[in-house]
């Protein structure tokens, strides 16, 4: 186990982790994490506004969870229409 000082910008962030290397490598993968994981859920806060979903009985909100990734992957394929966002898109194909 290995305490990590990494400074970025005017904060200094800590981590403890069990890989190897150096700060500046953990905080790359770190970023790296962070920006994948940011670009999905914004296009589906954007174009789906998931954040403003009220389904919480039961298993809804998983399966609309689940119907939401399955539309986003399938407007991501699409090719024809001209360049244009996901919710465009979604309401292009409504």
């Amino acid at each position: 186990m290995s305490y990590i000082k990494y400074p970025v910008g005017n904060e200094t962030r800590y981590y403890i982790s069990s890989l190897e290397g150096s700060a500046e490598e953990i905080g790359k993968a770190v970023r790296g994490h962070w920006g994948v994981e940011n670009s999905l859920h914004w296009k589906l806060d954007v174009g789906f506004r998931e954040d403003e979903c009220r389904k919480r009985k039961g298993n809804s909100s998983k399966n609309f969870a689940i119907v939401r990734q399955i539309a986003l992957n399938l407007l991501n394929q699409e090719k024809t229409i001209m360049k244009t966002g996901v919710n465009a898109k979604r309401l292009r194909a409504g």
